[in-house]
């Protein structure tokens, strides 16, 4: 044997000095200079390197080391230098010992990652994970006596790849595929449940108002049975809930104490668990409580900290995602059910009115086709006018039937076998006329199909004719191609145009109900807004589908494909198509409306003598009144109804045709429809509004768009007059004739000079003066009807614009004004107009900035209104209305005649105190002699006078 040269234990750091001052000879190995060169070598190798490196000599598995092996064995070194390694590593010796054994006895070397090692190096049974490998260390005959063990701690590795996974499992779980919180809170449970070795049990807790629920646990029945299944957020509660759900963190020590449950790779019981705030969206307020259990061999430090922050706020993901899922679901059932509901609405009215239309319809048709009474040429065209729009009323319910039987499910296909081709062309003949009438080409090719089909005949005809309408409505030039062709996977109907296109970015939505391309260029504006929605169920109904190609300025293809699975299905008998054509006849007969000139309708109602039921004559006669409207039929009646008025009649279809007019001559006054194509009514005013040639010019807005909103939105805009539809022919001519006499008083006024002017029922008339207050008003024609005023003093206005009672007339001490001046008008409704046009036009005529005139005028315009509708057993059936601008201020007063009457809730707009104080300072003044409003507004500087 070679002897041992040199110190083993030289350059062997911190370990190796220890080694060197050990007594070797009181253990297993002896002196060191009794030790074999093999052995020597084998220490220097393992104190040189930095790798932890554990040499075991020997029968008794004597322990040499480095550095950085004590580290792994914590406060179990240095004792073990020199000591028995199974007396060391006793509590995992069950995993070491026959990994050693094994390379002892073989000679061949190991290697296991990841080695799960039970470590008791920090006071606890701590789970801990090595890469180990065992290699035979021989002696200087070469016979296996000892293992040379390299290792490397791999726990943190190990238990965060671990964790991770559960956060993951976690992120699947609440993905939002299970959208009910109770059964998201289950699958989040769940997947924790699968981690139990970094949680040994859990519980979720949800805020329900003032208390917290348990809505899902991990640990069986022990833990269900060891925790609050509710309780209040704020009550303190040993497991430390309560602070947590006011957002503190809390560990809770001493758990064994509560729950004897085992937890960790060796069942170890459970002593601490934390209980952590669910964060939410607002501060403060978290969703609730996860409390978790900590493993018992594991240390409590900053990565399982984390970690549990992490697993809290990926569970407060998951949650509040389930809630915004399950408001959205609860959003849509309520949506849903007012869609159920609203289309039993559709089907009960729309039968509902198929009686009252049905007797519409069959006396008309009796009345224009009795021979034996026939009618006369004027009664004809009005009975004419009810046939015809009372059809496209029951084309309409007929189409409102069809889609509420289609969006409840309850449509069906009556399928028969039919001529596709011969039905087609036939019912696009149907349109040839109006297409031709519209200066437009109309080619149809629908060669014969190779074999039958079977489809709905009705669901067709109404496919083809909402799909020609629709072409015909958008095309002004060109033509419109009907094509059917067929190949071995389906039959496919195209109707193509050259109309004014589509916007790539509106095609998504084009078959949604009720929507509306916004500013397209159409015929008309008229339409439900579902025809190509019906098309699209109808194709869907009948085993197909419809797509659309287009591009602006170009045209538009709509293509119906319909697969031979579907038109070849067993149908009934062949069709009998006697009856096919009408709801495209109907259809016809609506677009033929609008084709019609709209200066026919006024060349065919002219001028004629004024009709007493409409109210009495006045000097308005010949009076020239302009007309836009996109219904052909609602054009000829309000001409023929002004007409008859006296009145000259001009009509257009459109606003940018009513702007034409109005610059080749300026009518006296314009009638416009809210909705038309291109410029609508609202557009329309707000353009001449803001023209000073047609700033003044009376606008009387006419629209089956009810409601305040409506009316508001018209007023603000600078209309006079706001008629909603269906309206009294009697009321019509009144408010136009309103409006009519504030133009004649407005041009009066320009010749004259300002004055106080009385209104009565057909014209201005000269105000009272202080001497004749009390007397009857001469109004210049009939007298406002009505009792004589009662005798007695007049109130005053005093110094602040308002009325004194003390009987005389006391001069105001104001500074002059810019103008004063007043009007009367009779007690009736459409006297508010009347206020409007005289107030609007005295304001604009010293250039007062357009916002504030249009604040006072609806501020006025609700003080007028409430004096016609409070004022109680008047003793003079008027309002007096009085404009003053003095000293950069404008001050309307408004003031009636009668006591104060207030109204019951049901018949308040609830809006009138809120726009007159909105729109200036408001003060009231009511005594026994009537009310007076005064409304005061500062004007802007540029606008003072």
């Amino acid at each position: 044997m070679t002897r041992p040269t040199g110190d083993p234990f030289a350059d062997g750091g911190g370990t190796g000095r220890l080694m060197a001052r050990l007594d070797w000879a009181a253990t297993p190995l002896g002196p060191v200079d009794g030790w074999p060169q093999s052995l020597r070598a084998a220490v220097r190798m393992v104190l040189s390197s930095r790798y932890p490196m554990l040499l075991l000599w020997g029968d008794r598995f004597t322990q040499l080391y480095n550095d950085a092996y004590s580290a792994l064995i914590g406060d179990k070194h240095p004792d073990a230098l020199g000591g028995d390694v199974r007396v060391t590593l006793a509590e995992g010796w069950d995993v070491l010992g026959p990994l050693i054994d094994e390379a002892m006895a073989t000679g061949v070397a190991s290697w296991v990652p990841a080695l799960r090692l039970l470590l008791d190096r920090a006071g606890y049974r701590e789970e801990a994970y090595f890469s180990v490998s065992h290699a035979p260390a021989r002696d200087d005959e070469g016979r296996t006596v000892g293992v040379l063990t390299v290792c490397s701690e791999v726990t943190e590795q190990v238990v965060g790849e671990r964790r991770l996974r559960l956060l993951r499992d976690l992120s699947v779980g609440g993905d939002g595929r299970t959208v009910d919180v109770r059964s998201t809170c289950a699958r989040l449970a769940e997947a924790i449940g699968g981690h139990p070795l970094d949680v040994p049990f859990a519980a979720i807790y949800l805020r329900e108002g003032a208390l917290l629920r348990r809505a899902a646990h991990v640990g069986g029945e022990p833990v269900a049975a060891a925790l609050p299944a509710t309780l209040p957020a704020g009550e303190e509660h040993e497991w430390g809930l309560a602070a947590a759900a006011g957002g503190t963190t809390t560990d809770v020590a001493g758990v064994e104490r509560r729950l004897a449950l085992p937890g960790g790779p060796w069942g170890d019981p459970v002593g601490t668990a934390r209980a952590l705030p669910l964060p939410s969206a607002e501060a403060g307020q978290p969703l609730g409580v996860l409390l978790l259990g900590v493993s018992p061999s594991r240390g409590l430090d900053e990565a399982y900290r984390s970690f549990h922050a992490l697993l809290a706020q990926q569970v407060a993901v998951a949650v509040r995602n389930a809630q915004a899922y399950e408001e959205e679901r609860r959003r849509a059932e309520a949506l849903a059910e007012l869609d159920r509901v609203k289309t039993g609405f559709f089907t009960n009215v729309s039968h509902e009115f198929r009686t009252p239309l049905t007797l519409m319809l069959g006396p008309l048709a009796d009345a224009l086709n009795d021979n034996e009474h026939p009618l006369s040429a004027t009664q004809r065209e009005r009975v004419d006018t009810a046939w015809r729009n009372a059809t496209r009323l029951l084309t309409l319910v007929n189409s409102l039937l069809t889609f509420s039987s289609l969006e409840a499910g309850q449509a069906h296909s009556q399928a028969r076998e039919v001529d596709l081709a011969g039905l087609t062309t036939e019912l696009a003949s149907v349109f040839r006329a109006a297409v031709e009438r519209a200066g437009l080409r109309l080619e149809v090719d629908c060669p014969p199909l190779p074999r039958a089909v079977s489809v709905d005949p009705v669901n067709w005809e109404r496919i083809v004719t909402n799909l020609l309408s629709n072409a015909l409505k958008y095309t002004f030039v060109g033509r419109i191609r009907v094509g059917l062709t067929a190949d071995d996977d389906e039959v496919r109907l195209t109707v193509a145009d050259t109309g004014i296109g589509i916007a790539e970015e509106d095609l998504p939505r084009l078959f949604e109900r009720f929507h509306r391309v916004q500013g397209t260029r159409s015929r008309s504006h008229e339409g439900t807004g579902i025809g190509l929605a019906l098309v699209r169920e109808l194709a869907r109904l009948e085993g197909g589908d419809v797509r659309v190609e287009s591009r602006i300025g170009t045209g538009t293809t709509f293509t119906v494909a319909l697969p031979w699975s579907a038109a070849g299905r067993r149908a009934g008998p062949a069709a009998d198509l006697a009856g096919a054509g009408d709801a495209a006849r109907a259809a016809v007969q609506e677009a033929v409306g609008w084709l019609a000139d709209p200066t026919q309708a006024g060349a065919s109602a002219p001028a004629g003598p004024p009709v007493p039921a409409y109210g009495a004559t006045d000097a308005l006669r010949r009076a020239r009144i302009l007309v836009a409207d996109d219904n052909a039929d609602m054009r000829a009646y309000l001409a023929r109804l002004l007409g008859e008025q006296g009145w000259r009649v001009e009509t257009v279809g459109d606003g940018r045709q009513a702007l034409e007019a109005i610059r080749r001559e300026q009518p006296d006054l314009l009638l416009t429809d809210v909705m038309m194509p291109g410029i609508d009514g609202f557009e329309l005013v707000r353009r001449l509004r803001g023209q000073a040639g047609t700033r003044t010019l009376p606008v009387v807005v006419l629209s089956a768009r009810a409601g305040g909103d409506a009316s508001v939105e018209g007023l603000d805009l600078g209309a006079d007059d706001y008629v909603v539809k269906p309206f009294a022919a009697a009321e019509l001519i009144a408010r136009v004739r309103s409006a009519l006499h504030g133009t004649r008083r407005h041009h009066r006024d320009d010749a004259d000079g300002p004055g106080d002017t009385a209104r009565g029922a057909d014209g201005p008339v000269p105000a009272r003066s202080p001497a004749s207050d009390d007397g009857p008003v001469d109004a210049g024609g009939p007298p406002v009807s009505g009792p004589p005023a009662a005798p007695g003093p007049e109130p005053s206005v005093g110094g602040d614009g308002e009325y004194a009672h003390d009987g005389d007339r006391r001069p105001a001490p104001e500074q002059p004004a810019a103008l004063e001046t007043g009007w009367t008008y009779p007690a009736q409704p459409t006297s508010a107009a009347a206020m409007r046009r005289d107030v609007r036009a005295s304001l604009e005529d010293l250039d007062v900035d357009p916002d504030t005139v249009a604040d006072l005028l609806l501020a006025a315009s609700e003080a007028v209104n409430n004096a016609v509708e409070h004022a109680q057993r008047p003793t003079r059936p008027e309002v007096r209305v009085r404009l003053r601008v003095a000293d950069g201020t404008v001050r309307i007063s408004v003031r009636d005649f009668g006591t104060w009457r207030d109204r019951r809730p049901a018949m308040d707009r609830g809006r009138g105190a809120t726009l007159m104080n909105a729109y200036g300072d408001v003060r009231l003044v009511s005594t026994a002699e009537g009310t007076t409003v005064t409304i005061e507004r500062r004007l802007p500087p540029a606008a003072g006078h």
